[in-house]
C-alpha cells in the first residue's frame, strides 16, 4: 500500500493515543523502522499488557482455538494468550504476512473484538502492522474486507525522533555521534538483493555489539560489526568516521586551514568520509540564493572552492563526488555550481564525461 502522507515516530505515538482507543489501526512501514517498539511503548504508556502475535507464524487454530465438547455441544476455545480477563493491547505484527485463512480468522476479532463466544474485555486495543510490498519482505495481499476494518497509517524514519529516543536508551556514543553527523544514513530502502541494510533497528544492533566489545574494539573488529549490520556504503563510512574520531583529522580543522586533506592511500576511506561530510555541510550552510547569504556565504563559497581544488589534486574522483548530483536528491546551490563551472571547469568537465 502506498500513500502520500507519512508520520514520524512521535506523530505515530500521538496518533495511536487518539485513534487506536476507538478503532483498530494498521501501521505500514519498512523493516526495522520501529513499528513494534512504538506499539510496546504505547501500551506501556496506557499501563496495559501488550500481547504480540506474529502473523507469519500463525495458523487459524492459533486464533480461534480448537473445538471442545462442552455439555454435549462443540465450542471453540481461544488460546489463553488471547482470552484474557483484563483489558490489553493486542498487537498483530506482520499481519499482512499471514495466510488468507488466518486473515479470515482475524475478521471478527478486528471488527467486532470477538472470537466465537469470547469477547475482548472492554477497553482492549487492537493494532496491526506490516511491511510494504516494495520492502522485499514476506507479504501477502490483504483482502479488501480486512483493509476496510482498520485505520491505516504509514510510518517513516525520523532521525530527530530516533536520536531523542537513543539518548534516553544508552545507545553507544559512536552511533549517536555518527547519526548526528549523517542523519541521512539512519535508514535506507531495503535492497532487492540479500545484504544487510541500515535502519533504526540495525543501528541499535550495532550499538549493542559495540558495547559488548567495549572501548578496546579494534578497527578490524569494528569493520566486521559495521558490515554485519549496515548497508555496505554506510558501514565503510562509519568505519572511517571512527578512524576520524580516533585520529588527527577533523573537518573543522581542514576547513580552517589548520591541516590538509589526508593523502595516504590507506586513508582513502577517511578521505571519502571527510569529503561526504564536507558536501553535507555545504548543502546545509550555503543559501539557495547567493544574495541572501551576505558576506558569510561568499567567504564560505570562496573557502569551499579552494578546498575542492586541493581535494581534486589529491583524488579527482572524490572531488567530483562533492559537486555531483547524488541519488539522495540533495544538491549544491545553483549559484555555487555556476562558480565551480567558471573557476574549476576541468573538474566539472571530467564529472560530466566520467
Amino acid at each position: 500500500m502506498n500513500t502520500a502522507v507519512t508520520v514520524s515516530q512521535k506523530e505515530l505515538f500521538d496518533f495511536l493515543l487518539n485513534v487506536a482507543v476507538a478503532r483498530p489501526v494498521f501501521i505500514w512501514g519498512p523493516p526495522g523502522v520501529g513499528k513494534s517498539a512504538i506499539v510496546e511503548q504505547f501500551a506501556d504508556e496506557l499501563e496495559m499488557t501488550c500481547v504480540s502475535l506474529l502473523g507469519s507464524q500463525l495458523a487459524p487454530e492459533d486464533i480461534v482455538g480448537v473445538p471442545q465438547i462442552i455439555d454435549g455441544r462443540s465450542r471453540f476455545c481461544p488460546p489463553t494468550m488471547i482470552a484474557r480477563e483484563e483489558p490489553y493491547c493486542l498487537f498483530l505484527d506482520e499481519l499482512n504476512a499471514c495466510s488468507h485463512e488466518v486473515q479470515k480468522a482475524f475478521y471478527s476479532l478486528i471488527h467486532e473484538r470477538r472470537l466465537g463466544e469470547y469477547r475482548l474485555p472492554e477497553g482492549s486495543i487492537v493494532i496491526g502492522a506490516g511491511n510494504r510490498a516494495q520492502d522485499s519482505a514476506i507479504v501477502k495481499t490483504m483482502s479488501s474486507a480486512l483493509i476496510n476494518r482498520m485505520v491505516h497509517v504509514h510510518l517513516k524514519a525520523s532521525h530527530r525522533d530516533w536520536l531523542e529516543w537513543a539518548y534516553g536508551n544508552a545507545i553507544h556514543h559512536l552511533v549517536l555521534q555518527y547519526i548526528e553527523t549523517r542523519p541521512d544514513h539512519l535508514w535506507v530502502e531495503p535492497p532487492k538483493h540479500e545484504e544487510p541494510f541500515s535502519s533504526p533497528r540495525a543501528w541499535h544492533m550495532l550499538s549493542d555489539t559495540l558495547k559488548e566489545f567495549g572501548e578496546g574494539v579494534t578497527n578490524e573488529q569494528l569493520s566486521i560489526l559495521a558490515f554485519g549490520c549496515l548497508s555496505p556504503q554506510h558501514a565503510g563510512q562509519f568505519k572511517a568516521f571512527v578512524k576520524h574520531i580516533r585520529g588527527k583529522y577533523r573537518l573543522s580543522a581542514i576547513m580552517d586551514g589548520e591541516i590538509s586533506w589526508p593523502r595516504q592511500p590507506e586513508d582513502r576511506d577517511l578521505l571519502y568520509f571527510l569529503a561526504q561530510s564536507f558536501r553535507a555541510q555545504l548543502i546545509k550552510e550555503l543559501p539557495s540564493k547567493k544574495e541572501s547569504g551576505g558576506n558569510g556565504a561568499r567567504k564560505l563559497a570562496h573557502k569551499a572552492k579552494a578546498h575542492i581544488k586541493t581535494l581534486a589534486n589529491i583524488n579527482l574522483e572524490v572531488a567530483q563526488m562533492v559537486v555531483a548530483e547524488q541519488e539522495d536528491g540533495n544538491t549544491l546551490p545553483g549559484w555555487f555550481m555556476v562558480d565551480i563551472v567558471r573557476d574549476l571547469p576541468r573538474l566539472v568537465d571530467r564529472r560530466k564525461n566520467g
